[in-house]
């Protein structure tokens, strides 16, 4: 059955990826994001059946119009994918509170505020699927990223608090956390490793892919084949779940 999907932070990267599974699926896509530029290529990529809404996930003002918009496009938001967010680096002793503070606004806040803009429908139409990107960073920590460990460990329980309060409304509500992922991030990040330290690019990449047992990077589509089952009638009894796609790395 055809739902209507929408996935924030759907201009790149895993977002993206997530976005062409759920429309492939069948399912109309509003994509949602800061940047209009990434998001309507995507779309324009998909055809029909598929929206862009501009919004910053800090806004509530702003992500309740955006919202409004994708309804009167699309009817009602069936399927919600929380994929924007943030990973900024720093020792702990160096991180700048506003830093700290943006980190939280857009990874958590964000997720609270489209979460409760898309429930009230959900509720309403007693079915629903919310898909939270989260990360492995959600179930252990690292070092040089607290704020960003902070931010998803908070995601993960708002996760597993919702699940239980829907749970007989036929909403589900899961987070799935995957490990380093095979994006243009992940790609810069190397290439700043290598400019900066001198490393070959196999050295820097060991960085990335020493924490999965696979020594590999996570593909995007392998992220998005998790988000579109949980968003399927066959994933009904699925809710408040951690599904780490990490190569083993949290077995």
């Amino acid at each position: 059955m055809s739902r209507h999907a929408l996935v924030t932070g759907a201009g790149t990267g895993i977002g993206a990826e997530i976005t062409r599974h759920l429309h492939a699926a069948g399912h109309r896509v509003t994509l949602v994001g800061r940047r209009p530029e990434p998001l309507q290529q995507l779309a324009d990529a998909l055809g029909d059946n598929s929206q862009v809404v501009s919004a910053d996930v800090t806004d509530p003002d702003n992500l309740k119009n955006a919202f409004a918009t994708a309804e009167a496009g699309f009817n009602g938001i069936e399927i919600l994918v929380n994929c924007a967010g943030m990973a900024p680096t720093a020792p702990f002793h160096r991180i700048a509170f506003d830093d700290w503070q943006r980190t939280m606004d857009v990874n958590v806040n964000g997720v609270f505020h489209c979460t409760q803009l898309a429930l009230a429908g959900m509720r309403q139409a007693g079915w629903g699927r919310i898909v939270n990107i989260a990360s492995v960073a959600s179930l252990r920590g690292f070092p040089y990223v607290a704020g960003y460990c902070a931010s998803k460990h908070a995601v993960l329980g708002m996760t597993r608090a919702l699940a239980l309060e829907v749970a007989t409304q036929g909403i589900t509500v899961n987070a799935v956390c995957p490990g380093y992922v095979d994006t243009d991030i992940v790609r810069d990040a190397i290439a700043g490793i290598v400019a900066k330290t001198g490393r070959t690019e196999a050295e820097a990449m060991q960085h990335f892919t020493e924490s999965n047992p696979q020594e590999r990077l996570i593909e995007a589509a392998e992220v998005a084949t998790a988000v579109s089952w949980l968003c399927s009638d066959g994933a009904a009894s699925v809710t408040g779940q951690a599904i780490a796609i990490d190569g083993g790395g949290t077995a």
